[in-house]
């Protein structure tokens, strides 16, 4: 399997040459901290098929024995990693250019789990009028995020 993806803004691309080890989503408050949403979703691999094929990414160390891996130019998070090496590392699912392939196989820490994600289901999406009125106030969205692909540059020039 090879799987490709990197950060909004395309400053850090990575391609992965091998099998998914595992895939999770964690409810711990450092994972909700990491990724500023109600949990962190990682796929494990080893780490010598994993490829930094454009830039490099920033570490914090949130832990003892943990970094965690970001883009230093748009924050994006991309990695849960030993701080020694380890021959795994977690690959943030949602940086994947093809995330839906990696779908969770088990939750960890789950008494950390925000007690709204129960009922996240229920809730009602945005009617056609609330569209509109969007659109109105604030225009079509034109993204400038990077393709969910690898290019030879970015930005385009």
């Amino acid at each position: 399997m090879t799987l490709s993806g990197g950060c909004q803004c395309g400053a850090v691309r990575f391609r992965v040459d091998g099998e998914v080890r595992r895939s999770s989503i964690c409810y711990c408050r450092m994972c909700q901290k990491a990724t500023g949403g109600p949990f962190g979703a990682y796929a494990s691999f080893r780490t010598d098929q994993i490829f930094w094929t454009r830039g490099l990414r920033k570490t914090f160390q949130s832990s003892g024995g943990v970094n965690r891996g970001f883009c230093g130019d748009c924050g994006t998070p991309l990695t849960f990693e030993a701080v020694d090496g380890a021959e795994h590392m977690g690959l943030a699912i949602g940086a994947f250019d093809t995330p839906a392939v990696l779908a969770p196989g088990r939750q960890l820490e789950i008494g950390a789990r925000l007690p709204w994600l129960a009922d996240i289901g229920d809730l009602p999406t945005r009617s056609p009028e609330d569209e509109a009125a969007m659109l109105a106030k604030y225009g079509p969205v034109v993204s400038r995020q990077h393709p969910d692909h690898d290019t030879e540059t970015w930005p385009p020039r």
